[in-house]
């Protein structure tokens, strides 16, 4: 277990999300910030990475279904060393492949990513040749409610345990907050753990943002025999971290103002 380092990584994900989104005057910044201790533990001892090599044939495949919030995936694997954090100043900016929805242009990542409900298709795909050509690579999908109202992802989720994919990993980063208001209003996903189970997935449901329950939960799951794919039903706060952000829809699109920025920086710092 790595957890004081994924602690500092997210701190670390969290400061550069909002230098992205403030200089690039995007968005998206709730979601990004939502999933930082997420992304921090997968990439510090969860994950199998080599970040000098990201075509290495035998690493693990991370992809994010919830591809407006990519800021958050770009500041992971700049500090990991895929590419020069420099690079991340050029975020949405003319030229660049750093675009605002994930882009596979990027060293570390696997799909481009932006219309919701693809990416777990995609994963279930892999999942299944490696387990074809029987090796161990395990494939990492983050998705979001979003992703969940899709009718693609039911099929997906359907079709992963009839193939007994249990190297597949979901991680639903549910904050409860998705594009147009509260899941409950816009159309509610309870009882989302039943709902897995009942389609035969093993499920877990823990507090996203707690690093040690986060590695307890993914040593379970590499450690189960049962054949079942599984899905980690991670409670999250959107715009965690930032108390004036945090559980709000209008953080979903608005770009932080110079003395917002400034102040939420200052509340990371603290942290």
């Amino acid at each position: 277990m790595t957890e004081p380092l994924s602690l500092s990584f997210a701190k670390e994900i969290r400061k550069n999300v909002l230098k992205m989104v403030y200089e690039a005057k995007a968005s998206h910044v709730g979601g990004a910030l939502s999933m930082a201790d997420i992304l921090a533990v997968l990439y510090n001892g969860v994950m199998v990475l080599d970040p000098s090599n990201p075509s290495w044939e035998k690493r693990d495949i991370f992809l994010l279904s919830k591809g407006h919030s990519c800021v958050a995936v770009y500041a992971a694997l700049a500090l990991k060393g895929y590419f020069p954090l420099e690079n991340l100043d050029s975020f949405a900016q003319d030229g660049s492949f750093f675009l605002s929805h994930t882009s596979h242009k990027i060293p570390g990542v696997e799909l481009s990513t932006g219309s919701l409900g693809h990416a777990l298709s995609v994963g279930c795909g892999l999942a299944l040749s490696y387990a074809i050509k029987d090796n161990n690579r395990k494939v990492y999908c983050i998705v979001s409610e979003g992703d969940l109202n899709e009718g693609s992802t039911w099929e997906a989720i359907l079709f992963a345990p009839h193939h007994k994919l249990d190297n597949l990993i979901v991680i639903v980063d549910y904050n409860k907050i998705q594009s147009f208001g509260n899941v409950e209003d816009v159309l509610g996903l309870e009882l989302l753990h039943d709902k897995f189970t009942s389609f035969g997935w093993d499920v877990y449901q823990i507090n996203g943002h707690d690093h040690k329950k986060l590695y307890e939960t993914f040593n379970l799951i590499s450690e189960s025999t049962s054949k079942k794919p599984s899905v980690v039903i991670a409670d999250t706060i959107k715009g965690k971290g930032v108390d004036f952000m945090e559980n709000q829809l209008l953080w979903h699109y608005k770009s932080p103002s110079q003395e917002q920025y400034l102040e939420a920086i200052n509340q990371i710092e603290k942290q």
